[in-house]
């Protein structure tokens, strides 16, 4: 009887995925637990097991996106699934200590409470031939749960174990990989006795689910181990030193290679921090093409062997340039920011008005203070401090800026949560600076500084990311002098910075050259009136060029 393969519950946000990519082929035999597929939602990138030994039959081509709960697959056949786990036990009598090595450079291990490494004997290697025999000890069961890792991760998946089921296990040793959508980190027993699964490899779980249990005494059972053990145990702990010469060594975990598949690196060029030497989702984040000389090397022989053949049978065809083309498919950070923008420009009556800004003010105010600021509060003194403080008093005075539609009812807000637009390696993000009106200058620049180095490490969550009231964006950055920024729904209005430019401008009826930029104010005409947009623009120029208005409260 065939087996209906399911696309699982993988969020309580997440509807829909897309299957990246199938790893096991149409009719082709797969075990139990094997990888068949890599989905992607919008949110991450994660594995399908296979859930029983068979014959594979693709029903959804990749590429395609379905519902959670859309049956993709089905494998046909008679298993043998339980025949793996009855050898499994034996493999630890081969080598009972060298899981247990700890990886210094995995990630986000805060949740473990601790590790105590080394603090125990190392067993012998006749230690798993003894393993049943816990009932000397206290016989107690250590349930192993997962650890709250990060405010924003949820679940995690067993990316592989290191120790088989059955084994014996020290305390503190490591018995498993486990992997999130922002880090691949290791878990380590917190217990001394026989290790039982309760999770299979491939398998996605809640934080706070058991993964595994420990049946026997959690002391040392080894007390009367001899001196030569200590001895034992300084062996493999050097090895970790070979850094990406494991296993693993070169091998991308599939997140890590859908990101350098997506920035066209080959892994080979790819320094892994993982264990053993594996890639790891944010070394393929810091990962950086390299130039390739030899191609010019070639490109500039192949003119030289060529010109005889042709004056002998010219051509016309004067086009000699590389005119190759790449199709990639969207990634769904990318068809949600796309949806979402047209669908502003649908449902809104969007329109922008412009105004400028003389940056001279806040210039000199920065020149002289910036010293002694970042001195005091171990932070720079930038523009956007200005920029946010502005806002959040124009804000208060103009409310139906800082307000949104809900169906037929208007939403008005007491507060300022300041959206700041930052360009991440996948797009385009918006974290949010909560409460922006009670901050003083210092509190804005930490904030906005936290907030652009999570974005720039991939790692704000999606609470980070929603709920702001009003947005910032700063096209000049990037140089540019002049746009119309597209509302970040459900918002009413964006605000946009541009270059800072040296222009002529008349004051007291003279020429004068200005730092000059210019604001644009993008807002829905459904819910604010062409007089609150403009003398919001207004008053926030009032404000930036006069500074100390910001300080008096006037």
């Amino acid at each position: 009887m065939a087996l209906e393969i399911k696309i699982p519950a993988v969020g309580e946000s997440i509807t829909e995925v897309t299957i990246a990519k199938w790893l096991k082929k149409d009719g082709e035999a797969v075990k139990r637990d094997e990888i068949l597929a890599e989905l992607e939602s919008d949110k991450a990138t994660f594995e399908l097991p296979a859930e029983a030994d068979g014959i594979l039959r693709i029903r959804v081509a990749e590429g395609e996106t379905i519902g959670i709960g859309t049956a993709i697959a089905e494998i046909s056949g008679d298993g043998a699934a339980a025949a793996a786990p009855a050898t499994a036990p034996a493999a630890p009598a081969a080598d009972p200590v060298t899981a247990g090595q700890e990886n210094p450079q995995a990630s986000n291990q805060s949740g473990y409470g601790g590790s105590q490494a080394g603090s125990a004997n190392t067993p012998t290697p006749a230690a798993p031939a003894a393993s049943p025999a816990p009932a000397e000890g206290s016989g107690a069961t250590v349930e192993m749960k997962i650890p709250t890792v990060g405010e924003s991760i949820t679940e995690v998946t067993v990316a592989k174990w290191l120790k088989p089921d059955g084994a014996a296990v020290q305390r503190d040793e490591i018995i498993a990989e486990l992997e999130s959508d922002k880090a691949t980190f290791e878990l380590p027993a917190e217990g001394t006795g026989t290790l039982r699964h309760a999770a299979k490899e491939g398998e996605t779980i809640g934080i706070g689910a058991v993964i595994a249990r420990i049946e026997g005494s959690t002391g040392v059972p080894t007390a009367a181990a001899t001196p030569a053990a200590p001895q034992a145990a300084a062996a493999p702990a050097a090895q970790p030193a070979a850094g990406g010469s494991g296993y693993a060594a070169g091998t991308p975990s599939p997140a890590a290679g859908k990101i350098l598949d997506e920035k066209g690196i080959s892994a080979a060029g790819v320094q892994g921090t993982g264990r053993d030497g594996r890639i790891t989702k944010e070394d393929a984040l810091k990962a950086q093409p390299q130039a390739a000389p030899a191609p010019q090397a070639a490109s500039a022989t192949k003119p030289a062997a060529q010109p005889e053949a042709n004056n002998q049978q010219p051509t016309t065809n004067n086009q000699t340039g590389n005119r190759n083309q790449r199709r990639e498919r969207m990634s769904n950070l990318r068809k949600t920011v796309s949806r979402r923008l047209v669908a502003v420009k649908n449902e809104t009556a969007m329109l922008t008005t412009f105004n400028e800004v003389n940056m001279q003010p806040i210039m000199d105010l920065r020149n002289k203070f910036k010293d002694k600021f970042k001195e005091k509060h171990s932070v720079g003194l930038g523009f956007m401090s200005f920029f946010t403080k502005a806002v959040c008093v124009a804000l208060q005075e103009w409310p139906a800026v800082n307000a949104q539609i809900d169906g037929t009812d208007i939403i008005y807000n007491d507060f300022c949560d300041i959206s700041i637009a930052v360009s991440a390696p996948k797009g385009l993000v918006v974290p949010v600076i909560r409460n922006a009106e009670q901050l003083s200058f210092d509190g804005i620049e930490k904030e906005i500084v936290r907030l652009a180095t999570l974005a720039r490490d991939n790692k704000l969550t999606i609470e980070q990311m929603t709920g702001g009231t009003f947005t910032i964006t700063n096209g000049g950055v990037f140089g540019s002098m002049m746009s119309t920024p597209i509302i970040n729904a459900p918002q009413s209005a964006i605000l946009g910075m541009h270059n800072i430019v040296q222009r002529p401008v008349a004051e007291n009826g003279q020429v004068v050259i200005r730092p000059m930029m210019y604001l644009a104010l993008s807002y829905d005409h459904r819910i604010i009136d062409g007089r609150e947009s403009v003398s919001f623009l207004v008053r926030v120029k009032e404000l930036l060029e006069d500074p100390t208005r910001l300080l008096l409260g006037v």
